[in-house]
C-alpha cells in the first residue's frame, strides 16, 4: 500500500482549496508526504534506513497549523490521529499513557482497512442481509414439540450407558419450511432488492453496541489487550431493536461482512498501513518544554518528553492487532511558542523534529479570503444553513471587509486566536437572523457595511464589551 503518488505542487494546490495563505508550511509538509512516496520506491534496505523527516510548526492559534495536518492525511488517505501533549503524564504518574498516541492510530488504520475491505465484499453481505431480512419478515411455521420428553431422557441416558454422545437439538437450527413459506420469502426478497419495503418496521436481534464501545475505551484497551479474545469466556451480549428495513440491513450487512472477512488480515494490512502512512499530531507541545526553572512541574514536562522521545525515534510498541514499529511514522509537532521556545526542548527531542515551520500571523486580507474563497468557507456555510429556512442572504464585500477588520482588530485588542475570531464574530453578526429566520418563511436579506456596524461595531469598540461578547 502505497501512501500517495501525487506531486508536493499538487498536494499544495489541493490545500490551497481549504487553507489561505502559509505557503511555506504547506510546501513543508507537501515534500514530507512526497519523500514518503519516494522512499516505499526503493529496495526495503534503503526502506528501513531512510527515516521521515518529521515538522515542528510553529505559529499563534487558529492560524491553520492542525487544519493542514489534518486536510494531508484526507488527501492521501492516511490514519491521523490528533493528540495534545499537555494530556500526557510522566511515567509513575496518573494520567495517559503516551504509547496511546500510536494505539489510537492503529485504531484509526484498522478501521479504514475495515471499511475498505467490507466494501469489497458489500455485494455478497447486501444478499446474505436479504435473506436474513425475508425470514424475519416471513417466519417459519414453528411445528409442536414433541409430548413425550421422558421418552427422549430414557434415549439420553442409554445413549450415555452404550457410551455415546447424547445428541442436541441446535436452538438456532431453523425449521423446516413449506412450498408456500419458501415462495413468499422469494416474493419478500425480491421486494427487498428493489428497495420498496425500505421504511417497513422488523424486530432483530443484534450485539448490544454499548459492550463493544466499553471494550474498547476501558483501560485494557489502552494497554493494548482485545478483549475479544476472551470471546469465548464472555459472550456477546445480545439486545432486541425494532428498526425500518433500510437499518436493519445494514446491522446485518456488517455481521455477514464480519463473517465473509478474516478480521487477522484486516489487523496485520492495520498495522501495515499505520506503520508505512501514519501521521500523529502533536499539539501544544510547546507547553512541554522547560523554560529552565527547576521545580516539580519543570521536572514533569521533561519526564513527558523523554517518554515521547523514543516513540519519535522509533521503538515497537504493543498493540491488540500486533506490535506496531513508530520507525517511519510521520510526527508533526505544533505549538504557539509563546512562552517559550524549540530550544526549550531537550536536545534529543528537538533533533528528532529537523523541520521547522513557522507560520504567519493572519492579517485583515486574509480574514477575507477565509470568508470566502475556501471550499467550506464560512460565509457559505451561513448562507446555506440560512438557505434552509427559505431565506437568500447575500453579503456585500463592503461588509466582508468590515468583519474581517473588526477580527483583524479584536484579535489584537484581546486574545489572538487566529480565525475562529471569525466564528464569534458572525455567531453574534446574525444571531437575530438565525432566531427570526423560521418565523420569516421566505424573503432576502442583504448583509451591508452598515448592517455589520450596526451589530456588532460599538461591541468591537468598547473593549470590556469585546473582551467578554467577542
Amino acid at each position: 500500500m502505497q501512501t500517495s503518488e501525487k506531486t508536493p505542487s499538487q498536494i499544495v494546490s489541493e490545500l490551497d482549496k481549504y487553507i489561505i495563505g502559509q505557503k511555506q508550511a504547506k510546501k513543508a509538509v507537501a515534500v514530507a508526504l512526497r519523500n514518503r512516496y519516494r522512499r516505499m520506491q526503493l529496495n526495503d534496505e534503503m526502506q528501513e534506513e531512510i527515516k521521515p523527516k518529521n515538522l515542528l510548526m510553529i505559529g499563534p492559534t487558529g492560524v491553520g497549523k492542525t487544519e493542514i495536518a489534518r486536510r494531508l492525511a484526507k488527501i492521501v488517505n492516511a490514519p491521523f490521529v490528533k493528540v495534545e501533549a499537555t494530556k500526557f503524564t510522566e511515567v509513575g504518574y496518573v494520567g495517559r499513557d503516551v504509547e496511546s498516541m500510536v494505539r489510537d492510530l492503529v485504531e484509526v488504520s484498522y478501521k479504514m482497512e475495515q471499511d475498505e475491505m467490507y466494501a469489497r465484499v458489500r455485494s455478497q453481505a447486501v444478499q446474505k442481509a436479504n435473506e436474513r431480512l425475508a425470514k424475519i419478515i416471513v417466519p417459519a411455521q414453528r411445528k409442536e414439540k414433541r409430548q413425550n420428553q421422558q421418552a427422549d431422557f430414557m434415549k439420553m441416558m442409554q445413549d450415555l450407558q452404550q457410551g455415546k454422545l447424547p445428541s442436541f437439538e441446535d436452538p438456532n437450527k431453523e425449521e423446516p419450511v413449506d412450498a408456500e413459506t419458501q415462495s413468499k420469502r422469494m416474493s419478500v426478497k425480491d421486494q427487498l432488492q428493489r428497495g420498496l419495503l425500505e421504511n417497513q418496521e422488523v424486530t432483530i436481534e443484534m450485539d448490544d453496541p454499548r459492550q463493544q464501545f466499553n471494550n474498547e475505551s476501558g483501560m485494557l484497551g489502552q494497554m493494548g489487550i482485545d478483549l475479544n479474545d476472551l470471546g469465548s469466556m464472555m459472550p456477546k451480549k445480545r439486545v432486541k431493536r425494532t428498526l425500518p428495513v433500510k437499518e436493519a440491513r445494514e446491522v446485518f450487512i456488517r455481521e455477514e461482512s464480519e463473517k465473509l472477512v478474516d478480521s487477522a488480515d484486516i489487523g496485520a494490512a492495520a498495522i501495515k498501513r499505520a506503520e508505512n502512512s501514519g501521521i500523529i499530531f502533536i499539539d501544544e507541545i510547546d507547553k512541554i518544554a522547560s523554560t529552565g526553572k527547576q521545580n516539580s512541574s519543570e521536572v514533569s514536562r521533561e519526564g513527558v518528553q523523554r517518554d515521547i522521545l523514543p516513540i519519535v525515534e522509533g521503538s515497537q510498541i504493543k498493540t491488540k492487532y500486533g506490535i506496531v514499529k513508530t520507525d517511519h511514522i510521520l510526527f508533526i509537532g505544533s505549538g504557539a511558542f509563546a512562552e517559550s521556545k524549540p530550544s526549550d526542548l531537550i536536545a534529543e527531542l528537538q533533533g528528532r523534529f529537523p523541520i521547522r515551520v513557522e507560520l504567519d500571523e493572519l492579517k485583515k486580507e486574509d480574514f477575507v479570503k477565509i470568508l470566502t474563497e475556501p471550499k467550506n468557507a464560512l460565509i457559505k456555510q451561513y448562507i446555506a444553513l440560512i438557505g434552509t429556512d427559505n431565506i437568500s442572504v447575500t453579503f456585500t464585500i463592503e461588509a466582508i471587509e468590515k468583519i474581517a477588520e473588526i477580527a483583524y482588530r479584536v484579535n489584537h485588542e484581546n486574545e489572538n486566536i487566529g480565525a475562529r475570531r471569525l466564528h464569534t464574530i458572525l455567531e453574534k453578526l446574525l444571531e437575530d437572523l438565525l432566531y427570526e429566520g423560521p418565523d420569516m418563511q421566505m424573503g432576502e436579506i442583504t448583509i451591508t457595511e452598515s448592517y455589520v456596524e450596526d451589530k456588532i461595531g460599538s461591541i468591537a469598540a468598547d473593549k470590556d464589551l469585546s473582551r467578554y461578547i467577542l
